[in-house]
């Protein structure tokens, strides 16, 4: 799937479907790219992918002037996935046991997920909790550009941008 994102990055309207190619590979990117006009792909500035790297050396050779990038969705979508296999190990280590209901970490799963910005007061309390606790410090997620100086914990702990603290 081939999206236009320009009207969402000029806030000017939604993202718009420019094309459906059969396949997900370098040669099919790379094939459909040289099928555009030149003028066209002069104007690309950046192109947002996901982590294949066929697609980024794709772009890379029809578009060289265009900036790649991992689009949020994936970078999102690392994180969250560092995050649990961080929070797993911690479980593992402290509990000595995969995550159950009972158990705080696993409790927390869904919670750390969500956007500092979207937590209501009782989940932020819960995590403010969770987080006292020095066992679990080093389950926690930092913001790649700004932290709230009001409560660096917990506003550090939850973040679309973040990347894993974990440790070990």
């Amino acid at each position: 799937m081939i999206i236009d994102l320009t009207p969402v990055r000029d806030r000017t309207g939604p993202a718009r479907l420019l094309d459906m190619v059969e396949g997900r590979s370098k040669q099919v990117f790379k094939a459909w790219l040289a099928g555009r006009p030149k003028a066209w792909r002069d104007g690309i500035d950046v192109v947002a992918m996901d982590g294949f790297t066929g697609f980024k050396t794709a772009a890379a050779e029809e578009l060289p002037d265009a900036v790649e990038v991992m689009d949020p969705f994936h970078v999102v979508r690392l994180a969250g996935d560092a995050l649990d296999r961080c929070r797993q190990r911690v479980q593992q280590q402290t509990i000595g046991h995969r995550g159950r209901s009972g158990d705080p970490l696993y409790a927390a799963r869904r919670t750390l997920h969500t956007g500092h910005d979207l937590l209501t007061e009782k989940q932020k309390d819960r995590l403010e909790a969770l987080f006292v606790a020095d066992n679990h410090a080093e389950v926690e997620a930092r913001p790649g550009a700004s932290t709230s100086a009001s409560s660096p914990r917990t506003e550090n702990l939850t973040a679309p941008e973040a990347k894993s603290s974990c440790k070990h």
